[in-house]
């Protein structure tokens, strides 16, 4: 069975102190004004019967990922022995394809026009022994790194698809 690595949500864990936004922020040096992690409210129901909840979001890794899929200049790649979605800033051409089709918003661009995401911390931990960044800091253990099967995964972001579109 197929696994790949997943950051996995539990919502009623988040007590939305945004810990996993500074640390992505800090680690990475992301430039003010793009967010690879994203923590927010989504709001369900009329009144008087209004539900809210917290979710914490960035790029899922899909399964099948819509974003590899539009990429014209072939610069977004997804890993075959990990599922992580990794860009090749050099290559991009800054057509804002991949935005357009992913479903969590996860494509971010820069000054410079090319894409920019979550790639787990992929370059700088070790996911056998260390945690990225954004789950280490985690008060709650509300995000938590995990090797699931293909099958979970794409479960998973479904689920997150229909929180986050409500």
């Amino acid at each position: 069975m197929s696994t790949e690595y997943a950051i996995l949500f539990e919502e009623e864990h988040c007590i939305e102190c945004r810990g996993c936004v500074v640390a992505c922020k800090s680690w990475r040096q992301v430039p003010l004004g793009i967010a690879w992690r994203r923590v927010g409210r989504i709001w369900r129901g009329a009144y008087p019967q209004v539900t809210m909840a917290s979710v914490s979001i960035g790029c899922m890794h899909c399964v099948d990922a819509p974003c590899v899929a539009v990429c014209p200049a072939e610069a977004i790649a997804k890993g075959a022995d990990d599922g992580i979605v990794r860009v090749d800033q050099a290559k991009c051409v800054g057509c804002h394809s991949c935005e357009a089709a992913c479903p969590f918003g996860a494509p971010q661009f820069g000054p410079d026009d090319t894409m920019q995401k979550c790639d787990l911390c992929a370059d700088t931990v070790d996911h056998a022994t260390e945690e990225p960044p954004c789950v280490a800091t985690c008060p709650t253990n509300a995000l938590r790194l995990v090797r699931v099967p293909v099958e979970t995964k794409a479960r998973e972001a479904a689920v997150m698809r229909k929180r986050v579109s409500g």
